[in-house]
């Protein structure tokens, strides 16, 4: 069983930025593919970007790409967004996700295990 617990999260105000981590409390396998997931209010939860543990191939959707970056360590079995030039419409709760398969999907439901998810207010 794997847990996933993320941090990082907070109150900033536009232009600034944040790097959220997510610590795996369970053995991570080097063909598994973390992944990060938002969800804004009235919304459903959008792909952000993953990172595969083995390689450190990582993939970002267009709507962030350039201001987000994901990375791991893979000794402290943590993967972290950092994410730069915040804006208002980044505001959601971010979760990390596991994705066991290794086929490295975009949709939620390709993901096997989240955590509990951390918020991200971005606001003047």
């Amino acid at each position: 069983q794997v847990q996933l617990v993320e941090s990082g999260g907070g109150l900033v105000q536009p232009g600034d930025s944040l790097r959220l981590s997510c610590v795996s409390a369970g053995r991570i396998f080097s063909n598994y593919v973390m992944a990060w997931f938002r969800q804004a209010p009235g919304k459903e939860r959008e792909f952000v970007g993953f990172i595969r543990w083995n390689t450190g191939g990582t993939f970002i959707t267009n709507s962030v790409k350039g201001r987000f970056t994901i990375s791991r360590d893979n000794a402290r079995n943590t993967v972290y967004l950092q994410m730069n030039s915040l804006k208002p419409e980044d505001t959601a709760v971010y979760y990390c996700a596991i994705d066991k398969t290794g086929f490295a999907r975009t949709t939620a439901s390709g993901y096997s295990y989240w955590g509990q998810g951390t918020q991200v207010t971005v606001s003047s």
